[in-house]
């Protein structure tokens, strides 16, 4: 609802930065507690957020530029003005995954701890991150009637102005912290490694698809009409996710079996 947290001089402070870099603080923290609490090397698994974060805005907006290339070729520009919003958040997913892959193997990291270790992190940080569209109006919903709809009225905001709408951003960090508490209640419980990272693709896939049909922004489509990009994505998301937890539930079980 603010997108300009303030100015001095010739200097913009965007509220959307402020919640990314809020959310990256408090995802490293717990990523380094979390990373404590399992006898990891906490330096690699801060500097693996580091990377993680780098990584994941650069895929983030390369998704967004690929969906919408057509209206960015007339103004290339565009493509690098981050704080007008347009990051994927499956985008930057997909860019970090590979990155983390590359990192646990060059610093030998056991691979599905670590990935568990940032499951919770990785929900929280994504609250955050959509708290900060809410405020600068990106990623905005469908015309709406419902009483919680929201009415932007800021004119730097990236949404329409004077018209109510779903607010999917709060939808979305409401289902991220509902993802984060889940993961936390029952991380000391999981039956395997892997559980945590697993489970949070899945919730967030599930979520994401439901939103999306709030979403009223352009974010692309495929099959004509019927999906957006994301609900396309999140559609493999879940199932890869549930064919990978249970078979590292089956793998487990069988491992139990055996001794």
């Amino acid at each position: 609802m603010h997108p300009i947290l303030f100015r001095i001089g010739g200097l913009t402070i965007h509220t959307y930065g402020l919640f990314v870099a809020m959310g990256f603080m408090a995802g490293m923290a717990l990523a380094v507690r979390e990373a404590r609490r399992a006898a990891l090397d906490t330096e690699k698994i801060s500097n693996l957020f580091f990377w993680i974060i780098i990584s994941a805005i650069i895929g983030s907006r390369l998704l967004y530029v690929i969906a919408e290339a057509p209206g960015l070729i007339t103004s290339p520009l565009e493509i690098f003005k981050i704080w007008k919003g347009g990051l994927v958040f499956y985008g930057g997913v997909i860019l970090a995954m590979a990155v983390t892959i590359f990192y646990i193997r060059h610093n030998r990291l056991p691979p599905w701890t670590t990935m568990d270790i940032l499951a919770p992190p990785l929900a929280l940080g994504l609250a955050f991150g959509r708290l900060g569209c809410f405020s600068a109006g990106c990623c905005y919903g469908r015309p709406a009637d419902v009483p919680w709809a929201v009415t932007f009225t800021n004119p730097d905001s990236l949404a329409p102005l004077y018209i109510p709408l779903h607010p999917t951003q709060l939808y979305e960090a409401g289902a991220a912290l509902i993802i984060f508490a889940i993961l936390m209640l029952t991380r000391r419980a999981k039956r395997f490694e892997g559980q945590m990272m697993w489970t949070f693709f899945f919730l967030y896939a599930v979520a994401r698809f439901i939103i999306e049909s709030y979403r009223g922004d352009p974010r692309g489509a495929v099959w004509g009409d019927l999906l957006s990009t994301s609900q396309f994505i999140s559609l493999l998301s879940a199932v890869a996710a549930l064919a990978g937890f249970f078979y590292f539930l089956r793998k487990q079980g069988a491992k139990q079996g055996g001794t």
